[in-house]
């Protein structure tokens, strides 16, 4: 019963669509309708400027932390790992929203932050010198968390079996996400921020 509040409790904060909220009460415009469609913070960059794309992002990995220390008090580490993989399928599939969301990437921090402080750390650098080094931040998304298995295996000690799993779990689910930007980015037509 607990783990079924959990998941109920993390899709409905994933459905708080920062790129929406901030872009319909600031702007009167719908993410939605700009670029890529989607409701995260690199269209919102893209859409309504830096500012309101940081506003953005904080506010993406709030979600993320706040659902996994709400899982982590109702069933310990467990009830974190499924906070964390709700809360992002909530982001990225909001029935608010028509099931029309982010990619997820920023969601994805603030769970991985409040999870593994120190895999997160690492994995968010690179991405983020990939992203600012190429200007494209969906290859920085993807290569920065596609590396969190291989940190786990190669840093944490004792070996988590559970966090690995995790891990890979969401890195799948993140690459499924990016699979238009992978085609892109394979043909060379990627966008650039």
């Amino acid at each position: 019963m607990n783990y079924i509040i959990i998941v109920i409790i993390s899709y409905l904060i994933g459905n708080l669509s920062f790129a929406y909220i901030l872009g319909k009460f600031i702007l009167k415009k719908d993410v939605r309708e700009y670029g890529s469609g989607n409701s995260g913070t690199t269209n919102a960059i893209r859409a309504f400027g830096a500012k309101i794309g940081v506003w953005v992002f904080v506010g993406d990995v709030l979600k993320g932390v706040i659902a996994v220390l709400i899982g982590k008090t109702i069933s310990g580490e467990i009830g974190g790992y499924i906070a964390g993989a709700f809360v992002i399928i909530g982001h990225n599939w909001p029935v608010l929203l028509n099931f029309k969301g982010g990619k997820g990437v920023a969601t994805t921090v603030g769970v991985m932050l409040t999870i593994n402080i120190f895999v997160t750390l690492i994995c968010f650098a690179i991405g983020l010198t990939i992203a600012f080094a190429t200007r494209m931040v969906s290859l920085g998304s993807i290569i920065g968390m596609s590396l969190a298995p291989i940190v786990i295996i190669i840093f944490v000690r004792p070996f988590n079996t559970q966090l690995f799993v995790f891990c890979l779990s969401i890195v799948l689910l993140s690459i499924y996400r990016h699979k238009e930007n992978i085609k892109r980015l394979i043909s060379g037509k990627e966008n650039k921020l």
